[in-house]
């Protein structure tokens, strides 16, 4: 038996024992809570796995190492019926169908939103839901404006068996398959050099108080390509609906963002949300400024290639040889276009073959 006299000469000790061991697990526990917590910075993922760490968002450590069963997403576009929207819908479909089923895809299903309401002759090629546009004259011409609607309709209405959505555009290839590089309610996004909220707090402050937060907490991002939760989409699509509306509004607002409002305004609608993204710069390429494939796994054909016979880039002047998609507003390209002359960037030469290759597989190709 411990004496009460030897009870009271170990008092110090114990205490001294008790007090360091509670303060050890103290700190391990608020190490903890902050690694896991820490939301202030951004993870930058490349397809190697390698991280660059940008001031906005960190992935935890627990999260980043989870090996995960296979995760497939749906993918989803957003189109019209217009010759220049469904010849580059075919094209998109037939490399998705390609794609889909090789060694790291996680492709899923497949649905455009055609928001023009009314059906069209690609309905029993390509899988198509009918949403209604916005309301005649609401979009004042710009017709991305009914992208965000298009998306609150579709969720409303179709039955998506994936747990997560990629939303995509006509003007998208898949150049690799395409794994899900979303990590649980981190969404995964391609970066844009031009989305700036940390240059335009002025407008931004007119859609995101200073409540919410800095506006370094607005993503630099589109709504496109993102590869995000079904359930945090249906959260944001409504608010990203309205803020580009309000955007449209502002006349502002909508004569500094231009074209780009609506990929503003789903970076904002994400930020009032809380949600921010894992920015991925292999996501996608864009020819001609992106000259290799490399690992990314999209190639958006967004800009136009115009070269010189000896392979020199005349960006802003038409070229000797040139492809621009804005060359075909009223029909399909044809099939067999040239390929470029030697000395041309792999991603854009790349680019001609896998259009080429479409053309040459899809029936009826010349069909509006």
């Amino acid at each position: 038996m411990i004496s009460r006299k030897n009870m009271g000469s170990a008092s110090p000790l114990l205490l001294i024992t008790l007090v360091l061991g509670v303060c050890f697990a103290t700190y391990n526990l608020v190490t903890m809570v902050m690694h896991n917590r820490s939301i202030s910075k951004l993870t930058i993922y490349n397809s190697d796995g390698g991280i660059f760490v940008d001031p906005i968002v960190e992935m935890p450590e627990s999260v980043r190492k989870l090996k995960r069963a296979k995760m497939p997403f749906h993918v989803a576009l957003t189109a019209t019926d217009a010759p220049y929207s469904k010849w580059q819908c075919r094209i998109m479909y037939y490399w998705y169908k390609k794609q889909k089923d090789l060694p790291g895809s996680e492709m899923g299903g497949f649905t455009r939103i055609l928001h023009s309401g009314n059906p069209d002759n690609l309905m029993n090629e390509i899988p198509t839901v009918i949403v209604d546009p916005l309301p005649a004259g609401l979009d004042r011409g710009y017709i991305v404006l009914n992208r965000p609607w298009a998306f609150v309709q579709w969720l409303e209405k179709a039955t998506i068996e994936e747990e997560y959505v990629l939303m995509a555009e006509p003007d998208h290839i898949f150049v690799t398959p395409l794994p899900n590089l979303a990590h649980g309610g981190y969404p995964a996004a391609f970066p844009f050099f031009y989305i700036k909220p940390d240059q335009n707090e002025k407008l931004l402050r007119k859609f995101f108080p200073e409540e919410m937060g800095p506006v370094t907490n607005i993503d630099p991002i589109g709504n496109s390509p993102v590869i995000i939760k079904k359930e945090l989409l249906e959260k944001i699509a409504p608010t990203w609906m309205n803020v580009s509306l309000k955007m449209k509004d502002d006349p502002e607002t909508d004569k500094t963002f231009g074209w780009v409002l609506e990929m503003y305004a789903y970076a904002v609608a994400s930020a009032l949300h809380g949600v921010q993204h894992i920015l991925q710069k292999d996501f996608m390429l864009q020819p001609p400024w992106d000259l290799e494939i490399g690992k990314k796994y999209i190639i958006h054909y967004t800009y136009g290639c115009d070269y010189n016979m000896k392979g020199e880039l005349t960006y802003g002047k038409i070229g000797e040889w040139r492809f621009d998609k804005r060359s075909f507003l009223r029909g399909p390209p044809p099939r067999n276009l040239p390929l470029p002359p030697p000395g041309v960037p792999e991603s854009v030469v790349t680019l001609v073959k896998m259009v080429n290759e479409a053309t040459a597989n899809i029936p009826n190709w010349d069909a509006e």
